[in-house]
């Protein structure tokens, strides 16, 4: 479990995070969102103990990370898919972050297997996509079998196959009675993934609720669509009057027509479709109706604030 109690973090005049007090709790996946700016990253960062606060505590299991010893078997984290030495192979790096936390050797190798790097476990981190990096990055997370992993935008980078995997993964966690804190940009996969949201705005927090209750806030619901040939959809549903976001995985989420709309627009194009999920919000809408106010860079690309 992770406990945030009135955490407040100044760095000057700049307030990042404002008196913020939630929980995340085991056996869920629980979303972190909010604007950039929000404070999302130097909230994380304090829960690890890499920042101190202001005024407030964080802890995990009950305990302040920055005492932690052997910290990679009480909680794993991904914060940074580059903070890794590229001139090392990725089984050395996993071996080194193994041996500071006296976890056995073995273990390298099964989640090198686990995010499907062994393959390329001997070739240098800095010949890595970022997509490899980020593999590299949940295989370190994981490599002390934490009962809690926090995961900072663990999708960049990620193809379709990575990105079912991550979710896969973080599915399967939360079954195991972990507790998975997941920051993300990307609206549908914390519609696929999460049970509950932690939405900050300005360092304050805005909502603590489950994925349902939040996308309810949204005015107008959402259709979430997989076809087969998405690109000949797309432009059909948008001269239809529709609002197509493309997710890295080929899915669609479309705002405005109902389920049986984008199926008549997909049969008049001669497009095949997989899937049809009405929501009964739009989670997207509902995150920009609620943290409009909170968005920290204007539109000309000044800052009110600067907030990570």
């Amino acid at each position: 479990m992770i406990e945030v109690n009135r955490l407040t973090k100044r760095y000057g005049r700049v307030t990042a995070v404002d008196d913020l007090s939630f929980t995340v709790r085991p056996g869920l996946v629980t979303g972190f969102l909010g604007p950039n700016g929000a404070g999302k990253s130097t909230t994380l960062r304090m829960i690890l103990g890499l920042h101190a606060p202001t005024s407030g505590t964080a802890t995990v299991a009950g305990r302040d990370c920055r005492g932690l010893r052997r910290a990679l078997r009480q909680v794993g984290a991904l914060l940074d898919a580059g903070d890794a030495h590229g001139g090392r192979s990725a089984r050395d790096h996993l071996r080194f972050l193994a041996r500071s936390n006296a976890i056995p050797a073995g273990r390298v190798e099964e989640v090198l297997r686990e995010v499907g790097l062994s393959a390329v476990a001997d070739r240098r981190i800095g010949g890595f996509s970022l997509g490899m990096r980020q593999r590299l990055g949940i295989a370190g997370a994981l490599l002390g079998d934490p009962p809690v992993l926090i995961f900072d935008e663990p999708l960049n980078g990620l193809d379709p196959e990575g990105v079912l995997f991550v979710r896969t993964l973080f599915r399967r966690l939360a079954a195991e009675g972990r507790t998975v804190f997941v920051s993300s940009h990307l609206m549908s996969e914390m519609a696929h993934t999460a049970d509950r949201l932690i939405v900050v705005g300005r360092g304050e927090l805005l909502a603590d609720e489950t994925v349902a209750a939040f996308a309810a806030r949204g005015a107008r619901s959402a259709v979430l669509v997989r076809a087969v040939a998405p690109d000949g959809l797309v432009p059909a549903l948008t001269a239809a009057g529709a609002q197509v976001v493309r997710e890295p995985d080929g899915l669609l989420t479309v705002t405005g027509p109902d389920a049986l709309t984008i199926a008549g627009v997909a049969v008049s194009c001669g497009v095949l479709i997989h899937e049809l999920t009405t929501l009964t919000g739009s989670l997207e809408q509902a995150f920009m109706e609620l943290t409009g106010s909170s968005v920290e860079y204007a539109a000309a690309g000044r800052t009110t604030g600067a907030r990570a």
